[in-house]
C-alpha cells in the first residue's frame, strides 16, 4: 500500500511538471513553442527526365501563407486584408482564426502575384503574426505529355500517382539525420523519348476523335531491351491542374483496362501449340465456317468463324484470322499444358512494371474451365488482359523465344551525377524455341502483306502484324455488348530482325470497329514516324556512316593593296588583323559575318581611307 501511494505521488508530481511546462510554452511564452519545434531540412524533389535528359517534371519554390495565432492581434482586420490579397472568403478565414490557437496554414503555394500582395501587407505592419514560408512545388512543363506515366504530387510534395508515387523515396529521400538545411533528391531518367512520345500522343488523339472512341492506347517498345519508348493513353490530364482532372482521365489504362484481346491472342495460342509439339508449321485444319467438337455426353459445341476458309495451315490461320483453325490447333494441347504456357507468357499476373494500380488480368484456374474454354481462349475470348501484358508477351517473339521484363525507368542518378542504379535488359526465361518464335513472326508478316493487317504495310520495310476485334462485356447484363468493341493491332518490325514492338488499342469505337480497318492504319502512322526517327533502314535506302564531325576550312583574309576586296561572308575573328593596320581606319559593327561594307568591293585603295564593315 505504501509503495502504491509513493507511485501515485511521483506520477502526480510528474504530471504537474508536464502541465506547467506546457502552460509556460503555450500561454506565457508562445514564441518558445515555435523555437522548440524540431527543424527538419527541406527536401528538393529530384527531376523526372526522359531518356535523353529532357525535363518531364521539375521542382519549383513557392510561398505559403502561415499564421501564428498568439501574435495575430486583430483577427477580423487581418482576415479581411488577407482575403482580398489571396482571393479568399473573409468570413471563412476569420472562422479558421477563431478555431485555431497555434500554427495555421492560410493558403499554400500561392502565386508570385499573391506573394507580392502579402509581402506588402507584412512590410507595412498590417498583418501581425502572418508569415510567408517557402515551400517546394512541382511543375510539369510538357503539361499532359505522358501524364499517366509520370503521375503527380500532392500539396505536401509527396507523390500520389504514377512514377511520382512509386519512386517517391528516390525523388524525395527522407531528411532526418542529415546535417544540412536542404536535401536534394535523385534524378530519375525514364526510357521514353519526348519527341516520340509527343508524336504517339498526337496520333492517339487524332484516332480518338476520328472514331469517337472511349480511349486509345499506343505503346512502343524497344524490342531487344524491353524499354518503353512511347506510352500514349488518351484521354489524359494536366498534372499542373489537378482540379480539372476526372477519375476517367486519371485511369492508367495501359496497365489497368481489362479486355478480351480477340484475335491478337492467336499468335500466343499458336506459338504455344507449336512449342508443345502438337502441331508443325505444315499442319492443316479444315474450317467449315465454324469449329465443332463433341462433349463426353454427346452434346456438340460450336464456335463460329468469320467465313468458310477450307483447309488452313498455321500461316493461313493468322493471315485470315480463322477462329476455327486456331480452335482446332488448341485441341492438340492438354488443358494443363495450354494453361501453363499462358502463365509463362505472363497472363494472369502483373507485368512488374513500376506503376501503381496495375491489374493482373483474368486467367482462370483450369478447375473452372468448361469444355469449350480451351478453344475459346485460343481465339482471345474468355480471358482478359492489359495492353502491357500483350507487350511483355510479344518480347518472346522478337527475341528468339526469350521473355523480357519491360522497363520504364532507365537509370537513377544522384544530384551530383553519380549513378545509383541502372536498369538494363532483363531476360526472364527462354519460353519458346528460336524456331517457334521466328515461324510466328514470319507468319505475322503475311498478315500484313495479304491478310487483315495490310493497312499497316509500310513501303520499304516488312512489318509483322496481327489484328484483333473483340466484344466487351456489358456490366448491366453480364453478356457481350452488341455495340461496344475493342479494336487492336500488334506489330513487330522490321520482320527480319525486330527492333520495335508496337501495340494499338481502340476502346469502344463508334461505327467502324474492326481491328484490321481502324487499328492497322494507326500502326502504319506509328511506323512512319518511328522508322525514320530511330534510323531504321528501309529497302532501297542508302545508308551513310558519318562521324558527326564537320571540318570547315579557315578563310584567309584577302589582301588589300590596290583595291578594296570583297569582305562579305567573312567572320569577325578573321577580320581582326585589319584592326592592326595603320594605313586604314577600320570600323567593325555587330557580330557574326560581314553582310555589307563601305566602300564597296573594287574601290581604289588609298592610305588613310575609312573601311566600315557591318556584321550580323
Amino acid at each position: 500500500m505504501i509503495r502504491f501511494r509513493i507511485f501515485l505521488g511521483v506520477l502526480a508530481a510528474f504530471t504537474a511538471i508536464l502541465l506547467g511546462r506546457y502552460a509556460a510554452i503555450m500561454l506565457i511564452s508562445p514564441e518558445a513553442g515555435l523555437s522548440s519545434q524540431i527543424a527538419m531540412p527541406a527536401v528538393e524533389r529530384g527531376p523526372l527526365l526522359d531518356r535523353n535528359g529532357r525535363i518531364l517534371a521539375i521542382q519549383t519554390k513557392l510561398n505559403s501563407v502561415t499564421a501564428w495565432m498568439p501574435y495575430v492581434t486583430n483577427p477580423p482586420e487581418t482576415a479581411a486584408l488577407l482575403a482580398e490579397a489571396l482571393d479568399m472568403d473573409g468570413e471563412r478565414l476569420l472562422e479558421k482564426f477563431q478555431q485555431n490557437q497555434g500554427f495555421l496554414y492560410i493558403k499554400r503555394k500561392i502565386s508570385p502575384t499573391e506573394t507580392t500582395r502579402v509581402q506588402s501587407l507584412i512590410n507595412e505592419g498590417k498583418v501581425e503574426g502572418i508569415s510567408l514560408e517557402p515551400e517546394f512545388g512541382r511543375n510539369y512543363p510538357n503539361r499532359t505529355l505522358a501524364s499517366h506515366l509520370i503521375g503527380y504530387v500532392g500539396t505536401d510534395n509527396i507523390g500520389l500517382d504514377g512514377l511520382e508515387y512509386t519512386f517517391n523515396q528516390e525523388l524525395s529521400p527522407p531528411g532526418m539525420g542529415q546535417n544540412t538545411e536542404l536535401v536534394l533528391g535523385n534524378q530519375v531518367f525514364l526510357t521514353i523519348d519526348i519527341a516520340l512520345q509527343h508524336a504517339m500522343e498526337n496520333i492517339a488523339a487524332n484516332t480518338l476523335a476520328a472514331h469517337n472512341a472511349n480511349s486509345v492506347m499506343i505503346l512502343v517498345m524497344e524490342a531487344k531491351t524491353g524499354e518503353i519508348l512511347g506510352y500514349a493513353s488518351v484521354p489524359n490530364y494536366d498534372p499542373n491542374s489537378l482540379s480539372s482532372m476526372t477519375p476517367a482521365m486519371r485511369k492508367n489504362k495501359p496497365i489497368s483496362l481489362l479486355y478480351e484481346p480477340g484475335s491478337v491472342f492467336k499468335v500466343f495460342s499458336l506459338a504455344s501449340a507449336l512449342e508443345m509439339g502438337g502441331i508443325r508449321p505444315d499442319s492443316a485444319f479444315y474450317c467449315n465456317g465454324y469449329y465443332e467438337t463433341t462433349q463426353r455426353d454427346g452434346k456438340k459445341i460450336r464456335i463460329n468463324c468469320l467465313a468458310r476458309h477450307g483447309s488452313v495451315t498455321l500461316e493461313r490461320i493468322l493471315n485470315l484470322s480463322c477462329n476455327a483453325g486456331a480452335a482446332y490447333a488448341s485441341d492438340t494441347m492438354s488443358i494443363d499444358s495450354f494453361h501453363l504456357m499462358l502463365e509463362h507468357f505472363g497472363f494472369g499476373e502483373t507485368t512488374g512494371i513500376p506503376l501503381n494500380g496495375e491489374e493482373r488480368g483474368l486467367l482462370r484456374d483450369t478447375s473452372s474451365w468448361s469444355f469449350r474454354s480451351k478453344p475459346t481462349i485460343s481465339i482471345g475470348q474468355e480471358i482478359s488482359v492489359t495492353a502491357m501484358q500483350i507487350m511483355k508477351a510479344a518480347t518472346t517473339l522478337a527475341n528468339g523465344g526469350v521473355l523480357l521484363q519491360p522497363h520504364i525507368v532507365k537509370k537513377i542518378v544522384t544530384p551530383d551525377g553519380k549513378l545509383v542504379k541502372e536498369y538494363g535488359r532483363e531476360p526472364l526465361k527462354q519460353l519458346l524455341s528460336q524456331t517457334t518464335a521466328r515461324t510466328i513472326v514470319n507468319y505475322m508478316a503475311s498478315v500484313t502483306e495479304t491478310g487483315t493487317g495490310k493497312r499497316a504495310a509500310l513501303e520499304g520495310i516488312r512489318i509483322s502484324t496481327k489484328t484483333g476485334t473483340a466484344q466487351t462485356i456489358n456490366p448491366e447484363t453480364g453478356r457481350y455488348s452488341e455495340t461496344n468493341y475493342v479494336a487492336s493491332c500488334l506489330a513487330l518490325f522490321p520482320t527480319e530482325d525486330p527492333h520495335i514492338i508496337a501495340y494499338v488499342v481502340i476502346e469502344s469505337p463508334k461505327e467502324e470497329y474492326l481491328g484490321g480497318r481502324i487499328a492497322a492504319p494507326v500502326i502504319n502512322e506509328v511506323a512512319n514516324f518511328v522508322v525514320p526517327y530511330l534510323g531504321i533502314s528501309r529497302a532501297g535506302e542508302k545508308l551513310v556512316d558519318h562521324s558527326g564531325k564537320v571540318l570547315v576550312p579557315r578563310m584567309a583574309l584577302p589582301e588589300m593593296t590596290t583595291t578594296v576586296p570583297d569582305f562579305r561572308g567573312y567572320a569577325k575573328r578573321t577580320l581582326q588583323p585589319l584592326l592592326k593596320r595603320e594605313d586604314v581606319k577600320v570600323f567593325i559593327n555587330g557580330s557574326g559575318w560581314v553582310y555589307r561594307q563601305s566602300p564597296p568591293p573594287g574601290t581604289a585603295f588609298r592610305e588613310g581611307m575609312t573601311l566600315t564593315l557591318e556584321l550580323r
